[in-house]
């Protein structure tokens, strides 16, 4: 490319950075794990291109949000939601004048590792770990441990952070960064959440940006949820508690939008983001009603005893597998083989060797067993569990 051009459109890529709030987190901050190739991308804009080329992205598509048994299309799943963290983090964000590359980064790659079947897999997982003395599972560590040590995907310590402090389901009234935090800090965190019980309700992040993904992904599924119960018959519009629907509205749309508006108000020109009073005690009593209403629904737990079981006994047949192959170094795969072990095999053998040699043995099946989507854990109960027929359960 002319060097002239390449300077323009070099200052076209970052130009719009000179004109946000002094509270932004600008490109020329980010911080890499790794040396990495320079190009005409901003920082953060080439993190949004690697996380949406990465293969556990492409895996949202058949993850499931809260209800995982229901046969209706228009039920939100994990691809749909992060895309909605997403347009709410960059509204609030252009509002504040904050850096939208790092929000949409960040709010795109929050829940890659996410396991299926939703916050039941992530139960299921964090207490198999628990038993095996492997620590903790948290699905926001593991969106982290999937781009830094899975796949193995250049990204800077801001957006992973980022991800790691979303946080989405603690409601706090103020959202205030932890500026000082360096990517050493950042990397004992991580170790901390994963090792450490409780310690993933600590944290905080290091940039704004980051703050506002974490109380969009709350703005993004408090209304959400609530229609997607309506269409599944959990609840009855009437039954969302009056006072609510009085500051909140008592749909999706209205929800959202007052809680956008409320915090943009309450928030400008500040290093941080709060609701008003009225709106955040709203919102609190919101999120109560929906735990009892929503989420610990007879619909929302259809089958869940079953998945424990299978969660438990796929671990189980996972790690007898591997344990009984030299699985550090290449396994060898027949060309005729056409079961599903060699997807396993396929896994191990697309890690580094740094990976296999660091990790253990158990947490190398936990990240593959979080990385399969609702449809392939049902498809491997079925071909490694005798007599699985979910329809019978």
């Amino acid at each position: 490319m002319n060097r002239e051009i390449l300077e323009n459109v070099l200052n076209n890529m970052t130009g719009y950075e000179k004109i946000l709030s002094d509270f932004a987190c600008k490109s020329s901050e980010a911080i890499k794990l790794k040396t990495d190739k320079i190009d005409i991308r901003p920082a953060y804009f080439k993190d949004i291109d690697r996380i949406i080329h990465s293969l556990s992205y492409t895996r949202y598509i058949d993850k499931t949000q809260v209800y995982s048994f229901v046969d209706n299309d228009h039920i939100t799943h994990r691809v749909l939601h992060v895309q909605l963290v997403s347009k709410i983090a960059r509204t609030i964000g252009r509002a504040l004048g904050l850096n939208e590359d790092l929000i949409e980064a960040i709010a795109l790659g929050h829940d890659v590792g996410h396991s299926p079947f939703g916050h039941k897999g992530e139960k299921f997982l964090d207490n198999i770990c628990r038993r095996e003395n492997i620590g903790y599972f948290c699905h926001n560590a593991q969106s982290v441990r999937v781009l830094k040590d899975i796949e193995d995907v250049v990204i800077t310590v801001q957006t992973l952070d980022g991800i790691l402090a979303h946080n989405g389901e603690f409601l706090q009234n103020k959202y205030r960064p932890n500026r000082t935090k360096t990517k050493e800090d950042f990397l004992e965190e991580l170790s901390r959440v994963m090792n450490i019980e409780n310690y993933n309700k600590k944290i905080l992040p290091m940039t704004l940006e980051a703050c506002v993904v974490r109380l969009s992904d709350v703005i993004a599924y408090i209304g959400r949820d609530i229609e997607d119960a309506l269409v599944v018959g959990s609840i009855k519009r009437e039954d969302i508690p009056e006072n609510v629907t009085k500051v909140l509205g008592n749909n999706n749309s209205e929800i959202v939008n007052t809680l956008i508006l409320d915090v943009i108000d309450q928030s400008f020109g500040k290093d941080y983001l709060c609701f008003s009073e009225e709106v955040f005690n709203s919102l609190l009593e919101l999120k109560k009603w929906s735990i009892l209403n929503i989420y610990e629904s007879k619909e929302a737990t259809i089958n869940e005893e079953i998945l424990e079981i299978c969660f438990n006994k796929l671990f189980e047949i996972y790690l007898d597998k591997l344990s009984k192959l030299d699985y550090k170094n290449k396994i060898q795969i027949k060309e005729d083989d056409t079961t599903s072990d060699t997807v396993l095999y396929e896994f191990i053998n697309e890690r580094s060797s740094k990976y296999l040699e660091e990790t253990d043995i158990k947490r190398i099946v936990i990240d593959y067993m979080a990385g399969q989507t609702d449809k392939f854990f049902l498809k491997e109960c079925g071909y490694h569990i005798e007599g699985f027929d979910l329809n019978d359960k």
